[in-house]
């Protein structure tokens, strides 16, 4: 196996595919290379990954633990996908900033999407949004979006339109409802569905608009058997229905690729935690596991990007000395 380190921000690569926890678990994907692109702070999590007009957009938080209260989102750039440079940091001035998206909105500004957490208050979650105008160099003050202590985990847009599936973060899992949201521009949400019918105790998803307008929802679900569910929809989207998937996963994110197979990026549990690719079968209502990438202990929250023939994946793990970001390119 070769490494290279660059000193100057301490890089890792990988450009081998027989690496430890990179086992195949069917034939056909193959780890093209994974390198580490950031590990400044002392715990670096909860990835997205955007590209556009040329660029590669890396969004993540940083903080000194998992959970603590000086959590802030980190966004940097590259050209190339190997040299990355910081574009901003996005602070709150007494909350801990998590689980950061970003995207385009349909007039061309960059948008994050996020919680404030409050550990201490009785609501401990209100979900927020910034807007970039300079292509994420600064950013708005923040607006609070949503319902206090609801959390609309991942805006999506479709047909000039932001949608947002939003759970409540009441302690008592079994308590955590789910409900959908929507907005025409991003920062005004009201509720699609007040109580979409779905067992209590998911949470963080991602909807998938399919070219004929219907949608898929792949949910994480933290109760009962803890498996998740695969959701369907038909536009207005006020009705869903849900199939199990009977396996657990974390941070899930699933894309499209142009031969039509849906790729899922998750966290799974058993026999030990990993960040993996899976195939997502709607009509059979399965989820196989295809690709474990380098990865154990506290990892996942994935951002993929198909280009060029390759899967971009960033992600983020602690196998190595910290948490740290990562990167990977998949040949599917």
């Amino acid at each position: 196996m070769k490494t290279r380190a660059a000193l100057s921000i301490g890089l890792v690569i990988w450009t081998c595919s027989n690496l430890p926890g990179a086992d195949e678990v069917e034939p056909g994907p193959t780890l093209v290379e994974v390198r580490r692109i950031w590990d400044r702070a002392p715990h670096n999590a909860f990835t997205d990954l955007l590209r556009h007009e040329g660029r590669w957009y890396c969004v993540f938080r940083e903080g000194t633990r998992h959970v603590s209260p000086d959590g802030a989102l980190r966004v940097i750039t590259s050209e190339d996908g190997e040299t990355w440079e910081s574009l901003a940091r996005v602070p709150h001035p007494d909350a801990d900033l998590r689980d950061a998206k970003l995207s385009v909105t349909p007039d061309g500004r960059f948008m994050l999407n996020g919680a404030a957490m409050r550990a201490d208050e009785e609501i401990r979650y209100h979900s927020m949004v910034w807007l970039s105008d300079d292509r994420g160099k600064t950013w708005s003050e923040g607006t609070v979006i949503g319902d206090p202590g609801f959390w609309l985990w991942r805006v999506h847009w479709h047909r000039g339109a932001a949608y947002s599936m939003g759970y409540r973060t009441d302690r008592d899992r079994t308590q955590r409802i789910l409900r959908f949201y929507t907005s025409p521009d991003g920062l005004h949400y009201r509720p699609l569905v007040e109580q979409v019918n779905v067992a209590n105790g998911v949470g963080e998803d991602r909807i998938l608009f399919l070219e004929d307008g219907s949608a898929l929802c792949l949910i994480r679900h933290e109760t009962g058997t803890k498996a998740a569910f695969l959701g369907k929809s038909k536009p207005p989207y006020t009705e869903w229905t849900w199939t199990d998937l009977g396996v657990r996963i974390g941070g899930p994110n699933i894309i499209r690729l142009p031969d039509g197979r849906i790729i899922a990026a998750t966290r799974l549990y058993e026999p030990r935690q990993r960040t993996s690719l899976s195939q997502l079968d709607p009509t059979a209502g399965t989820l196989t596991e295809l690709l474990a990438l380098p990865s154990g202990g506290d990892t996942s929250y994935a951002g993929m990007v198909f280009h060029e023939g390759l899967l971009w994946i960033s992600y983020y793990s602690s196998h190595e000395e910290k948490t740290c970001i990562y990167l990977a390119k998949v040949k599917l």
